[in-house]
């Protein structure tokens, strides 16, 4: 077993640069087509030669990925198709020993279907009180408990042969938890002892704000206060009793936390709760210079009373990809159905991700850089017969699911399937190898050299405030410490400000040394 880390907090998850892996698809190492720990314990030199001090993994667990692993059936064991719980202690072990620590991935929200618990509450057993079973309405019992709907579309309710209809925010497999049982609390508090008595060094909270139910479960009614499942006050006695045990192996926290509340938000960022929470207002925000700067001031401004750090996070793996993404003339995005009003400019959608990446890297706090986004790597369009992502499936086909920014990646540009491994478990597009880090790595103008590069000399910024400076309109000029980041999001060039070197260009400057448009810089005062 993995030496636990020291019960004690040096700070260094409040401006590190993390890196997501999704594992199923970063590097397959036994050749099967499916991405490994052994393939990620081969890149460790890639990913610190980048320079990211941890790694956040989506889950390994056991699962029969009914949701890409999100799915959990044992949180105990890694599943089969990863490889083995020792190989992941040596992973954790030697991602350590050059520098890199690692964060993993909760679902406290539901399990899979295949879990023990559920297959003993499927039995009759005692367990049933540990998720939520309810006899239906209706005059046999036909009808759902209540009108909640899924996250993934479709009632959020499924009648079994018995009867009874259970619980699940997300897929049928994903059965929710009753976290009003104690053994629901004990068990969570249990699995966060294992790991990090393995070494790991934090956890991220998946769908964190939707734990606790209204007992009552009553119908969802627009308005209603407080929601019958979102961000309750009970959630918050939950996270102190996780904080307690994470303050004795210096272990840290980050939250998934959708929330429009900004002050609702902060609650869960409280000294004695979660340590960091994922920033989706910047994720969402269009290419525009007036609404990024507001959602960065507002981001700043509700960290600051409890001296929580922000994170700045462009893409994961939930999210279409930055470079689609941007590469959007309107860039009017929709989250809920990935729809875009007009076709994508891959030309100005790298040229604005790369600006994006300058961007987010100079802004306090820590930044989380989701696999492929230092490649440039764009949305792949996924064959219909090989979508395996089940919004597709649950939304009738309207959302193509997520599946487009898990395209396994592209290593080397001359091997067989990039340099992957074995025949992706989803299909690479043509021309994917043109993307390949080993191409990339000789590229000085490449995405991958811009991301090594800003990773360097991101200490330039110190760990200071930022302090806005005068520009002209569609244009984001701050300084920290001695270093200015400057964003040209209009659509003319302008002049740098004044300054006594430049440090670093996310694209060339034009032949009168002015910034072009949908492009970054950074300078020394």
């Amino acid at each position: 077993m993995v030496q636990p880390t020291p019960a004690t907090d040096d700070g260094w998850w409040r401006s590190a640069v993390i890196y997501q892996v999704y594992v199923r698809s970063f590097a397959d190492g036994d050749g099967d087509g499916t991405g490994d720990l052994a393939g990620v314990r081969a890149r460790l030199p890639y990913l610190a030669d980048l320079g990211v001090d941890a790694l956040w993994f989506n889950p390994w667990y056991r699962s029969p990925m009914k949701d890409g692993g999100y799915d959990v059936a044992d949180y105990r064991a890694i599943d089969p198709a990863f490889g083995t719980l020792a190989e992941a202690e040596k992973l954790i072990a030697e991602a350590r020993e050059v520098g890199i620590r690692t964060i993993v991935d909760i679902v406290p929200n539901h399990v899979s279907d295949q879990h023990p618990w559920f297959r003993a509450a499927l039995a009759g057993g005692p367990e049933r009180e540990l998720f939520h079973f309810r006899p239906g309405r209706g005059e046999h019992g036909e009808l759902p408990p209540n009108d909640w709907r899924s996250e993934f579309g479709g009632p959020a309710w499924t009648r079994l042969p018995d009867g009874d209809w259970y619980l699940h925010l997300f897929a049928p497999e994903q059965p929710d938890l009753n976290w009003a049982h104690p053994a629901v609390r004990q068990e969570h508090e249990d699995i966060l002892r294992f790991w990090f008595e393995r070494g790991v060094a934090g956890v991220r909270i998946d769908s964190a704000a939707l734990l606790a139910k209204d007992p009552e479960l009553p119908d969802f009614t627009e308005g209603r206060d407080p929601h019958p499942y979102v961000d309750r006050d009970e959630l918050h006695d939950v996270y102190r009793a996780w904080r307690a045990v994470a303050d004795e192996y210096g272990a840290v926290f980050v939250g998934e936390v959708w929330l429009p509340d900004t002050e609702r938000f902060a609650r869960y960022l409280r000294p004695d709760e979660l340590h960091t929470a994922f920033n989706f207002s910047f994720m969402s925000c269009p290419w525009d210079a007036a609404r990024l700067r507001a959602s960065i001031d507002e981001t700043l401004a509700e960290h600051a009373p409890i001296g929580a750090p922000a994170t700045w996070v462009l893409c994961n793996h939930d999210v279409t990809r930055t470079v689609t993404r941007y590469g959007r003339a309107d860039t009017g995005f929709d989250f809920a159905t990935k729809a875009f009003g007009t076709p994508t400019d891959l030309a100005l959608g790298t040229r604005r991700a790369r600006a994006a990446a300058l961007l987010s890297l100079a802004l306090p706090g820590a930044v989380y850089v989701y696999q492929g986004e230092e490649l440039g790597l764009p949305e792949a369009d996924i064959p219909l017969d090989r979508i395996e992502d089940p919004m597709h499936a649950r939304s009738g086909g309207t959302d193509p699911g997520r599946d487009g920014c898990r395209v396994p990646l592209p290593w080397s540009a001359d091997e067989p399937h990039a340099g992957f491994g074995g025949e992706p478990w989803l299909p690479q597009p043509d021309g994917w190898a043109a993307y390949a880090a080993d191409r990339q790595a000789e590229d000085p103008d490449s995405m991958l050299r811009l991301y090594h590069e800003a990773i360097r000399l991101r200490p330039v910024f110190g760990d200071g405030p930022l302090t806005w400076l005068p520009a002209p309109d569609g244009v984001l000029a701050f300084a920290r410490a001695d270093a200015v980041c400057v964003v040209n999001l209009s659509d003319t060039p302008v002049d740098l400000p004044a300054h006594s070197a430049l440090l670093l260009a996310g694209g060339p400057l034009d032949t009168a040394g002015r910034l072009p448009h949908d492009t970054a810089v950074w300078l020394r005062a």
